[in-house]
């Protein structure tokens, strides 16, 4: 059984999600074309773990569908286990196994497997083949929790949070596998807290909150999507923000550290009259965003100005929902055939 052709990989329609008589996801709806990367984005209890769970086939929906490559993930479980990976952020390895015996493991559940040994030289442990998982450092259990995830050849990938916790080598690593995978024609479903990150892999993005789809589509659209009346920089912080505001003709704030919104309108002339005084004050410029924004600009802006928020899924699982992630490791990193 399969999807037809020119099917998006991914199909998520009016999903809700309950756990007694709170909301966690309130009737979502998005979809992912085939052999893209997705960036399913929100703040913590937004309900990304529970709509991630359900397209796993981990947990059924209250209300609504969901399609992963043309399957039912509940009912067609069985089949799609075999052409998809799962990235988790922890558990489900023994912990006294060294990374040739985990994957080699893994590999014997498919019919045709990646090399354990190309893969490990893949993600960069071909170092660490005799250290224990234990011994591992938590970014080299993230790569090989990323090489677990592939070892199967996936059509389609979830990944969650691939590069939590790791150094920037091995973000840089991680990070060109995901795009490599696209290239390979792979669907990769990422979630991810570093909103640079996305705006750099994804071709598509999935914003929400309190369980609702607040933004969709590709980074370039979400971030022309509405235009800043504002200048954003960065310098050293503590800057005089008075006195610089009496120069540009606008209010100046200090949103973070060393991170500055000037509330005026981004002309030449006001360019001009904010590096002119930082000049004259011998203030470096790190960064200079005139009417521009980031993802990060537009994720921040929808989820603030977003309704109060519903309980997170972490504490909602822990009141007695179906499965959670205990489940959900438990079927793929505790040694069960998938």
């Amino acid at each position: 059984m399969s999807g037809a052709v020119g099917s998006p990989a991914i199909e998520v329609r009016g999903l809700s999600i309950h756990y007694d008589s709170v909301t966690a996801v309130d009737q979502l709806s998005f979809s992912a074309a085939a052999g893209t990367i997705v960036a399913l984005l929100g703040p913590n209890g937004a309900g990304k773990t529970s709509t991630v769970e359900t397209l796993e086939g981990f947990r059924n929906p209250d209300a609504g569908s969901v399609r992963v490559l043309g399957l039912d993930p509940s009912t067609d479980h069985a089949a799609l286990t075999r052409r998809m990976g799962i990235m988790l952020q922890d558990g489900g390895v023994y912990t006294a196994a060294r990374p040739p015996e985990v994957l080699a493991l893994f590999a014997s559940y498919y019919d045709n497997p990646l090399d354990p040994d190309e893969l490990l030289e893949r993600v960069g442990l071909a170092d660490q083949r005799r250290t224990s998982w234990r011994n591992l450092s938590g970014g080299e259990q993230q790569r090989l929790s990323l090489a677990l995830a592939l070892v199967g050849r996936p059509e389609i990938a979830f990944l969650d949070e691939p590069t939590a916790g790791i150094d920037p080598q091995g973000r840089a690593l991680i990070r060109s596998t995901i795009a490599a995978l696209r290239d390979d024609g792979v669907t990769v479903l990422l979630t991810t807290h570093d909103l640079d990150e996305a705006e750099k892999l994804a071709d598509h993005v999935v914003i929400i909150d309190h369980g609702r789809v607040l933004a969709d589509g590709s980074p370039q659209e979400l971030m022309a999507s509405t235009s800043n009346d504002d200048v954003r920089f960065a310098t050293r912080a503590g800057i005089d923000v008075t006195a610089l505001a009496a120069i540009i003709g606008g209010p100046v704030e200090e949103r973070s550290p060393g991170e500055y919104v000037a509330l005026v309108e981004p002309t030449p002339a006001a360019i001009a009259a904010l590096t002119g005084w930082l000049a004259q004050n011998d203030l470096a410029l790190a960064d200079l965003r005139a009417g521009r924004q980031r993802l990060e600009d537009v994720f921040l802006r929808l989820t603030q100005t977003a309704p109060e928020a519903v309980e997170s899924d972490e504490a909602t699982r822990t009141r007695g929902g179906r499965g959670g992630r205990g489940a959900r490791s438990r079927g793929r990193r505790g040694g069960a055939r998938p």
